[in-house]
């Protein structure tokens, strides 16, 4: 039975980089993965963008309405696909994750899921809130701290300060919008404590 597989971790643990080298190994394999992410997510436009250096163009755009198991489906009937894979998960709505978990159980295809557990104030995202409810396995993808602790926050910065106030999706590197990893200690320190 396949399965629905939510990897996370804090911004630049590497989750983008490690779907393209999903990506790679299937294709390597002669078999087809679908890379898919919410148009929210305007970074890299259709492209999935490692802060590596790399990109990779994704398959499909998910919108807050589209019903994603309907999308796969349809895309299954022509061509076989063989694995799923998603990047920035946490953007997408609780009723789209339980699509995706009717992918890995109704149609057997595996969906590897990528993406944030929580937002610069330390509060869930709707779609990460639900894979870790649903998801078979979750896993942990670390990252450093600017301290060498292990990072499990993400902290916002605009023009270089950190803040603590805002809208939940601001996307890194428009309207000078960008995020550091940080552990708690230093988390406390740096944005809730100034």
């Amino acid at each position: 039975m396949a399965k629905l597989y939510f990897r996370y971790g804090a911004m630049n643990c590497g989750k983008s980089t490690n779907l393209m080298q999903v990506a790679y190994n299937y294709k390597e394999r002669g078999m087809k993965s679908v890379i898919i992410k919410p148009m929210i997510d305007t970074k890299g436009a259709d492209s999935v963008v490692s802060r590596l250096g790399i990109n990779k163009k994704i398959d499909m755009l998910i919108d807050g309405k589209m019903n994603v198991f309907n999308e796969i489906n349809s895309c299954n009937e022509n061509e076989k696909i063989d694995c799923i894979l998603v990047d920035e998960v946490q953007f997408l709505k609780s009723c789209q994750i339980d699509q995706l978990l009717m992918v890995a159980v109704k149609l057997n295809i595996p969906v590897i899921a990528y993406g944030l557990r929580t937002d610069f104030k330390m509060n869930g995202f709707e779609g990460s809130e639900r894979l870790l409810l649903i998801a078979h396995a979750i896993e942990e993808l670390k990252t450093i701290c600017r301290c060498g602790r292990k990072a499990t926050l993400n902290a916002r910065k605009i023009n270089g300060e950190f803040v603590s106030d805002g809208d939940q999706v601001a996307i890194d590197g428009e309207n000078k919008v960008e995020y550091e990893s940080l552990c708690s200690n230093c988390y406390y320190k740096l944005v809730l404590d100034n």
